[in-house]
C-alpha cells in the first residue's frame, strides 16, 4: 500500500469517527471529497485541503488533527453555505431537469 493511500484511509476513518459520514475517497488513493468544494489530498507528506479558492495544509503525520480541522470547517460550511457553493453545484451538476437538482 502506498504512503498516500494509507494516509488517505487514516484521514477518512478519522472523519467518519467525527461524524463526517458523507466523505468518500475518489479512487485515486490520495483524494477525499468531504463536501462539494471541500476536498483533501495527500501529497509530499502533507494533507492539502481546499474549499473554493482557499487552500490549507496540515502535516501528514497527524490525520487526527487534520480530520478535526476539516470536520470543523465542514460543519461551519453546512451551517452557513458560502455564496460560491451554489455556482459550483450548478457547474458540477449541470442544469436541473424537471425540478430535480
Amino acid at each position: 500500500m502506498s504512503e498516500a493511500r494509507a494516509a488517505t484511509e487514516k484521514l477518512h476513518l478519522e472523519l467518519h469517527g467525527l461524524g463526517v459520514t458523507s466523505a468518500y475517497e475518489l479512487g485515486d488513493g490520495e483524494t477525499v471529497c468531504v463536501w462539494i468544494g471541500l476536498v483533501v489530498r495527500y501529497r509530499d507528506g502533507f494533507y492539502r485541503w481546499q474549499e473554493g479558492l482557499v487552500k490549507r495544509r496540515h502535516l501528514g503525520t497527524d490525520p487526527v488533527g487534520c480530520a478535526i480541522r476539516v470536520a470543523r470547517r465542514h460543519k461551519e460550511l453546512q451551517a452557513d453555505v458560502p455564496l460560491w457553493w451554489d455556482d459550483l453545484v450548478r457547474e458540477l451538476r449541470g442544469t436541473p431537469a424537471q425540478d430535480y437538482p
